[in-house]
């Protein structure tokens, strides 16, 4: 795509922020489609994925990140880390994302990060449709304020689309003039094969309790376009064989309830029909395992 007009401008926005303050949900919400997975569950986001908004005067390339975090036990949170780090490199803004009146440990964690960076950060104050009485809303942002020098402060509601129109304006005046990275209609950096994976995982992770999801990641075997039927087999890989166990539920009923609940989202977005198969396998320890994690996807990509 060649967008050359006059002012036509083009860059790089990334969302940044702890773990669930809904940085996928407002990337969607822009996007007016789902292309990152949701959840009410921290760490949902696993991977860097871009979302590129074309309109007429800009192409807006969101970069949505795992949640900055704490906890570097494992080889999975270390490599969350270094992906949502990563971000802060070769783009022209941030956005980080905090949560209205609630302010976390992990919150000043990613300000601390933020210390060395000469990228324009603006402040997203997101949830705010969930206040009582807007007026309290002033002083946690100068709490805020006091924190880090931000370009510009906006609030929001990812959830609902408050006052996103005049966030995509701020964004806008960030980006530098430059023609279009990509085709116009082009959304996403990622493959069919990865959003069917993010699709299985999505459902696990909202109709799976206490700690399982953490422990699950998802793997296309096979993915064949016939033109008519889009022909789709995954395997679940957990840790234990009670977690498998958990994930078929009594007579298969719970995977197969999680895979109706993929396939029905998969035909919506391919536009086609889809014959999905799944398999749960055991592979112990894979989410500690850097040489696991990378056959499984999670390869750094910056």
């Amino acid at each position: 795509m060649n967008k050359e007009k006059e002012n036509f401008r083009c860059g790089y926005i990334a969302l940044i922020g702890r773990p669930n303050v809904g940085k996928s949900t407002l990337m969607n919400y822009v996007l007016g489609q789902k292309i990152s997975i949701t959840s009410h569950r921290p760490q949902t986001t696993r991977h860097r994925i871009l979302g590129i908004k074309t309109t007429d005067t800009a192409q807006m390339v969101y970069v949505d990140t795992p949640g900055i975090h704490d906890n570097e036990k494992k080889a999975m949170n270390r490599y969350m880390n270094r992906t949502a780090g990563s971000s802060f490199k070769d783009v022209d803004v941030i956005v980080l994302l905090v949560d209205a009146m609630r302010w976390t440990e992990e919150d000043d964690l990613v300000i601390k990060r933020l210390q060395h960076v000469k990228t324009p950060v603006v402040l997203a104050v997101n949830k705010v449709d969930l206040l009582k009485k807007k007026e309290d809303l002033f002083p946690f942002i100068e709490k805020i304020q006091s924190k880090f020098s931000f370009k510009d402060i906006i609030p929001v509601s990812a959830m609902k689309g408050d006052n996103i129109e005049a966030f995509e304006k701020v964004i806008f005046n960030y980006l530098p003039e430059s023609e279009a990275f990509y085709d116009e209609d082009q959304i996403t950096d990622r493959s069919s094969r990865f959003m069917a994976a993010e699709i299985i995982r999505e459902k696990l992770t909202r109709n799976l309790t206490q700690e399982l999801p953490y422990n699950l990641t998802v793997e296309i075997e096979k993915f064949t376009n016939d033109g008519k039927v889009l022909d789709i087999a995954a395997v679940i890989w957990v840790e234990r064989d009670n977690q498998k166990a958990i994930i078929i539920g009594k007579g298969g009923a719970k995977l197969k309830d999680m895979g109706t609940k993929a396939r029905i989202d998969m035909e919506k977005m391919f536009e086609q029909k889809v014959f999905l198969q799944l398999w749960v396998k055991v592979k112990s320890g894979w989410s500690d395992d850097e040489r696991a994690l990378n056959s499984l996807g999670y390869i750094d990509d910056y």
